[in-house]
């Protein structure tokens, strides 16, 4: 007998971005801070940037190094260069994404190519597991034009980062944390079925607008522009259901976890003390 499964995942914690800077100086606002990590395993950070102030983003993010999870940086507006200590190079572009594996480690450098002007984006750390926290470090830069987009209803645009979503092949898949990262804007009032496999942790990060999340026929949550919504794991649920109380813009970011001891000191995740200790000594010795 086959059992339907139902859009019922519902708002488990509102979160309000902490205001910091990061870098030589960036201002941003982190989203997902260490004290969710675990709930949200396996992403481990989520920090926002918006700002037309060139003095909150000239001086950039110097060189500076990575150890056992991957960063992906989501530029919606501005231009950010890359560069690593392993040759790679990549200038982001609106609309564009850069998908980097730290793995066994990399030194590299994201530096602003505008001197004013508006700097919008996102910058999401996934864990990797275990088995694969020394691998050799990978690159992946990604044009706008790279990262696949559809159209499933009337008032709906998806853009599919990560994962697959609607019958649509996402631009990066993992196959042990299986990221799903999309960038959604919906219509004023228009209410959408999002598919999230049962498996997953799951959160939103709204960054324009305004949604109502939560069953149909029940009073929803409200989830306001800057917050992030962690989404609650319920045993039968396939997804959740939005409904945009205004034109909306968000992301929805969702992972198999991992289960795993988390060990950071800054930019090195590993899974014990003494794992971190030798990503420092390695770093101080010049061998990331």
């Amino acid at each position: 007998m086959s059992t339907t499964r139902h859009f019922t995942r519902q708002v488990e914690r509102l979160v309000k971005g902490i205001p910091t800077q990061d870098g030589a100086g960036v201002s941003l606002t982190r989203v997902l801070t260490n004290d969710l990590q675990r709930r949200l395993d396996p992403f481990l950070m989520l920090d926002a940037f918006d700002s037309d102030e060139p003095s909150d983003y000239l001086a950039g993010f110097p060189d500076h190094p990575h150890r056992g999870f991957e960063t992906v940086t989501y530029m919606l507006a501005g231009r950010m260069r890359h560069r690593d200590n392993a040759g790679n190079e990549g200038l982001l572009e609106p609309g564009g994404m850069q998908w980097m594996t730290a793995g066994r480690g990399l030194v590299h450098s994201e530096l602003p190519e505008q001197e004013d002007g508006l700097m919008s984006g996102f910058q999401l750390w996934v864990n990797l597991a275990a088995k694969d926290k020394m691998i050799e470090p990978g690159y992946s830069d990604i044009p706008a034009a790279g990262i696949p987009q559809v159209q499933p209803q009337p008032g709906v645009t998806v853009r599919v980062l990560a994962g697959q979503a609607f019958g649509i092949v996402g631009a990066i898949e993992r196959a042990t944390t299986e990221p799903l990262y999309l960038d959604i804007a919906l219509a004023a009032g228009t209410t959408l079925a999002l598919p999230i496999p049962a498996s997953h942790n799951a959160f939103l990060y709204v960054y324009e607008g305004g949604l109502g999340v939560g069953p149909e026929g029940e009073p929803p949550r409200v989830v306001e522009a800057g917050r992030m919504a962690v989404l609650s794991n319920v045993a039968d649920a396939a997804g959740v259901t939005v409904t945009a109380t205004a034109a909306s813009r968000f992301l929805l970011i969702a992972g198999k976890p991992l289960g795993e001891p988390i060990a950071q000191w800054g930019p090195f995740v590993m899974n014990t003390r003494e794992q971190v200790e030798q990503a420092i000594d390695d770093f101080r010795a010049g061998r990331l």
